[in-house]
């Protein structure tokens, strides 16, 4: 039988373990270029697609592989597309997105000075997948963010947290466990449901003016539980869960934002919702 204390510090490492192997087929594959024609600096936004996308990676992802679905999508539909890497935590290679999340905030807001000085665009569209569909929206409220988004765009947000489908109640059974994972990795207690962070972001509402907000969810996510807490409130808000598009969609957490072909064709949409076309079960194709 393990100690107390050995089970104490054993708890947090075996959660991000198991986070870790869950995104670790795409992980191996981190250390590759951007070769699909996205994070070129040399792009200049169309009259088309007059802003640049800034694709905001999630939780264990990174600037690569939580967007080698969507990327090269968006690119071949004429847009700039960039991505971050935010969050990182010493000695932790590919796995981001751990650190606190104001900090991330302050990174998402550096890298978004650098698309806009690259492109001469006065504002981007963000996408965000789980972590990185709520980050952004400290950026837009603390950090002055939101005079240059016109759109943020969510997959899988973890917009008021996550219960991960009963998992935090584990915080209330072993004393002293939500300061390790704190400790370890403060970028995870930041999206527990109910978190100081969590309850200063949506104080006084969801929104803020000037901004776009659209929210794609799954009924079938296991990690932003319930899914339901991933929508926003307030005016400019559209909220869409993809099993009311097209009823055999069976995404999931993950596959939401790295595979799914109806939530890309609905985060295209939302980017340019003057051309939008009905997202229906064909749009995976």
């Amino acid at each position: 039988m393990l100690p107390w204390r050995n089970i104490r510090t054993l708890l947090p490492a075996l959660t991000l373990a198991v986070a870790a192997a869950t995104a670790a087929p795409a992980a191996a594959q981190s250390s590759q270029t951007t070769d699909s024609g996205w994070n070129d600096y040399s792009c200049k936004p169309s009259a088309q697609h007059p802003r640049p996308v800034v694709l905001v990676h999630g939780t264990l992802g990174n600037s690569v592989d939580n967007w080698l679905g969507l990327a090269p999508y968006l690119v071949d539909r004429g847009y700039c597309v960039f991505s971050l890497d935010y969050g990182q935590l010493p000695g932790v290679p590919f796995f981001h997105g751990l650190g606190p999340v104001d900090r991330s905030a302050g990174q998402l807001s550096s890298y978004v000075d650098r698309v806009l000085a690259a492109t001469g665009a006065a504002e981007v569209d963000m996408v965000g997948h789980s972590q990185g569909g709520m980050m952004p929206r400290y950026y837009l409220k603390f950090l002055g963010g939101a005079a240059k988004v016109n759109a943020l765009v969510g997959l899988a947000p973890s917009n008021h947290g996550t219960t991960l489908s009963g998992l935090t109640k584990l915080l209330d059974l072993f004393p002293g466990l939500d300061d390790a994972v704190a400790k370890a990795a403060p970028g995870l207690m930041d999206q527990v449901a109910g978190s100081d962070l969590l309850n200063r972001l949506n104080a006084g509402g969801d929104t803020v003016p000037g901004v776009r907000y659209t929210v794609i969810a799954t009924r079938y996510d296991e990690v932003v539980t319930p899914y339901r807490s991933q929508f926003l409130t307030g005016p400019d808000v559209k909220n869409v869960v993809l099993q009311d598009l097209c009823a055999s969609d069976l995404s999931e957490h993950l596959t939401i934002g790295m595979t799914d072909g109806l939530a890309f064709h609905e985060a295209a949409n939302a980017l340019d919702p003057a051309h939008a076309t009905p997202t229906t079960c064909a749009s995976d194709d």
